[in-house]
């Protein structure tokens, strides 16, 4: 989502780097052209890494830039030199962003803290080289192993504002001034609706503590349902500890100032039950405005048992060290806030023992699945003693004994991979 300028939830690929694939080579010396097997493994794709950045604000550069890969793993060598690793693709990120797989939803980390470092995907395995496959048979293998493939995989970057007090409110009631008062935040102030279209955070020092304090824009009637700006920036008060409830107290645009309190508390309730559970300050502003001081009386004899109601005129000061003293003392007895757990999730990879047989057009039978690819990988079509290992690994793995439940008889066409060949029986 991004709103003048401002992005906080993106979408990107990513994969991680394939393996590089093993050197099939032979030391050759003068006279004598074929000495052994010396080719090395191939080199370990890289790793799809996320850090936190907390010098980063929103998502803006991935709006730019929407794919990441790795680097892939260098064949391997000979003399048995090791194929260089692949470089890993290192992506920062705001702290407080939530990384989901596209296709389940699933949360694979949240990116708390700054400095933290995540490996969402391993880089693929490099091959082995022939030298590996050496037997006290099998003096000289004329094949190697080919590198590990990687997919992509789509990813939801979600970022949710970490701070211990959310400002909430109708916009214009003056949530930006007084985030501007309390703190050394400079906002956008203006004297119109939606002048916010951003998260604004500010650190409040409070004596010898601190805490941050987020203004938070968009909130009208039906903003859990998605109107206005509400829907896209209620997720930045996921995190908040506590909440700062921001009233125009005056009036003077019309609105009732007690129905206003109802309405936002009723939209915190819509989107999540957590939120509307928070310990909550209501804050009275434009006390300095004739008529407000009828209004403090009415809103104290309905809500004054319930919430620390603290009367203010933001744009003077006027009740900022109330506020502040109000806020710290909830905040003091609360829990640090926390970060959002995990899913129990992993991302797919191919099941080495799987396969599935189907029937073409042609009546070739085709095998395929993840029992196939791991046999691309280690199958050369030209070398006897490869295509051993391939037919022992069909019988082992019963595809022989499935083609024959499929129908298959002696002199039918298989394809396994880029293999063809006649079934005998």
């Amino acid at each position: 989502m991004a709103t003048n300028g401002f992005t906080d939830k993106v979408k990107i690929k990513v994969r991680a780097g394939c393996g590089g694939d093993g050197m099939n080579s032979f030391k050759a010396y003068k006279g004598k052209p074929a000495c052994g097997p010396d080719g090395g493994d191939g080199g370990d794709g890289g790793d799809v890494v996320f850090v936190g950045d907390k010098d980063m604000h929103d998502l803006l550069p991935f709006r730019y830039t929407a794919k990441y890969f790795a680097g892939n793993g260098e064949r391997g060598g000979s003399n048995q030199c090791y194929g260089k690793r692949g470089a890993d693709v290192v992506i920062k990120v705001p702290c407080g962003t939530l990384i989901r797989d596209m296709d389940t939803g699933k949360i694979v980390c949240d990116v708390y803290e700054d400095g933290e470092r995540h490996v969402i995907l391993k880089g693929g395995r490099g091959g082995k080289g022939n030298v590996r496959f050496t037997t006290a048979r099998r003096h000289a293998p004329n094949f190697a192993q080919k590198g590990q493939e990687t997919a992509v995989h789509e990813l939801i970057l979600e970022m949710k504002v970490i701070a211990d007090v959310g400002l909430v409110g109708f916009p214009n009631v003056g949530k930006s001034t007084l985030l501007s008062k309390i703190s050394a935040a400079r906002p956008k102030i203006a004297d119109y609706h939606f002048t916010t279209l951003s998260p604004n955070l500010g650190v409040v020092r409070y004596y010898d503590d601190t805490f941050i304090a987020a203004d938070i824009p968009g909130l009208i009637e039906g903003a859990a349902e998605g109107a206005g700006l509400g829907h896209d920036f209620l997720r930045h008060i996921e995190r908040t500890r506590m909440l700062c409830h921001v009233v125009d107290i005056s009036g003077v645009e019309g609105r009732d100032p007690l129905r206003d309190f109802t309405v936002i508390n009723d939209e915190l309730r819509n989107y999540s039950e957590k939120l509307a559970s928070l310990p909550m300050v209501v804050v009275l502003n434009k006390c300095d405005i004739a008529g407000a001081e009828d209004n403090v009386k009415k809103f104290k004899k309905k809500y004054g048992k319930k919430y620390p109601i603290l009367p203010c005129t933001a744009l003077t000061g006027e009740g900022k060290a109330e506020l502040l003293a109000a806020i710290w003392d909830i905040l003091k007895e609360l829990p640090p806030a926390e970060r959002i757990p995990a899913d129990e999730f992993v991302f797919e990879e191919a099941d080495n023992t799987q396969f599935e047989i189907f029937l073409d057009e042609n009546g070739c039978y085709v095998v395929v699945g993840g029992l196939v690819d791991m046999l691309c990988r280690n199958v050369v079509l030209n070398n006897p003693d490869s295509m051993n290992y391939f037919q022992r690994v069909l019988k082992l793995r019963g595809v022989f004994k499935s083609l024959e439940e499929k129908g298959c008889k002696a002199g039918d066409t298989v394809i396994v991979g880029d293999v063809e060949f006649e079934f005998v029986i």
